[in-house]
């Protein structure tokens, strides 16, 4: 088995810290996180960043000598998993052809347009396709990175593993979960995010609306805070949910879970600029019945449509109405389908298994053999466009 691994990120944060809890827990002190710079003052006061940092976390920006070591650590080290981080970490690494995980969010979420601009044509050729034919390979956070990198000149081409972010799973039993999702008679909506335009809350409102004007009760909870909140809150308002809709304002990480831990479903309406969606992830570790937008990246890899969660055609607010009712009109079957998406969680998409497999696939590269697991973390990533909703067969 690998001694050394290091991970370089931008920020230690309750994403990583439970994947890298496990990393730390095979590997001891051969394992380390680099953290390349301070956490932005717009996420610490969203509650991020609270986590008691780990004596695996070395932060390079902090001193001369730890920028030094980081170095050293990513020239020397067995494996290197390089996040959102300077591209000088792995610059020697890459002359040297040793072992390197990209982990990436798509990187033309915004559109392929990009490939066409001058400065972010030549940053994509250095960084990937330049590249491909080094040991250098992808853990994909969401369904679109293959499909981006194979625009780009089929960078990572049959090297892109299903991966995504891993927060620290659901420690109560589907018992536990099922008896606080009963202690209302009124089945209960949540959302969760910052209100921004991207986010598309307001497809929610429109969904919760017509479901109300279709005679079926519930409250719907919203949390967090942004500049589309006086919008959000004058749509709600104007569409006469307010008796039934609480705005929660922002909550810490672990607040937030225990909302999703009551819930009985859980929307996410995100436009396709929502690269992965932790929310997602952890809807479905919650147990809710979890509603997602077609193009945030958890989504095809998380969701089997109409078994573990349902799925809506981003944007569409009907598309989204019809997943919704289908949940109100049948709570038991939303409850099956929410324990269905606990279990999946509980037993594939974890951050136990997520390192077990990362460490695996890291010894058979090395050994010079490629592998993929047959599903789930570490599993290939195949080609999926993000129009693959509408293209369903």
């Amino acid at each position: 088995m690998i001694k050394t691994l290091t991970f370089f990120s931008n920020y230690f944060n309750h994403h990583q810290k439970a994947l890298c809890d496990e990393l730390f827990a095979r590997l001891g002190e051969g394992f380390r996180f680099v953290e390349t710079e301070p956490m932005e003052d717009f996420r610490s006061k969203m509650g991020w960043g609270k986590e008691k940092i780990p004596p695996y976390v070395l932060r390079s920006y902090e001193s001369a000598e730890n920028e030094s070591l980081a170095l050293t650590l990513a020239r020397e080290s067995e494996v290197v998993v390089i996040g959102t981080a300077p591209e000088r970490y792995i610059r020697e690494r890459l002359l040297l052809d040793r072992l390197i995980f990209r982990y990436s969010e798509r990187p033309l979420k915004e559109g392929r347009w990009k490939i066409f601009v001058p400065y972010l044509a030549k940053k994509f050729y250095v960084n990937h396709i330049s590249n491909r034919e080094k040991s250098i390979y992808c853990l994909c956070a969401g369904a679109f990175v293959s499909s981006d990198y194979k625009f780009l000149l089929n960078s990572y081409r049959d090297k892109c593993y299903k991966f995504g972010y891993f927060p620290f799973p659901e420690q109560r039993s589907w018992k536990e979960l099922s008896a606080l999702k009963g202690q209302s008679d009124r089945i209960k909506i949540l959302w969760c995010g910052r209100f921004l335009k991207l986010k598309r809350a307001d497809l929610l409102i429109k969904a919760a609306a017509k479901a109300r004007d279709e005679g079926f009760d519930f409250d719907l909870e919203i949390v967090g805070e942004g500049e589309e909140e006086k919008h959000l809150k004058e749509m709600v308002s104007e569409s006469g949910l307010s008796e039934r809709t609480v705005f929660m304002g922002y909550l810490s990480p672990e607040e937030t879970r225990e909302e999703m831990a009551g819930a009985d479903i859980y929307v996410c309406t995100s436009n396709k600029l929502e690269g992965w969606g932790s929310v997602i992830y952890e809807g479905l570790a919650a147990g809710c019945a979890v509603i997602a937008t077609s193009k945030a990246g958890a989504t095809p890899f998380l969701i089997e449509d109409g078994r573990t969660g349902y799925v809506f055609r981003s944007g569409d607010a009907g598309s989204l109405s019809k997943k919704l009712t289908a949940c109100l009109k049948d709570a038991k079957g939303a409850e099956r389908m929410g324990q269905r998406a606990y279990e999946q969680m509980q037993e594939l998409w974890n951050p136990k298994t997520a390192a077990s497999r990362l460490i695996t696939v890291s010894d058979r590269l090395l050994a010079g053999r490629s592998y993929f697991f047959d599903e789930g973390p570490l599993s290939r990533a195949e080609i999926v466009y993000e129009n693959w909703y509408d293209r369903r067969g």
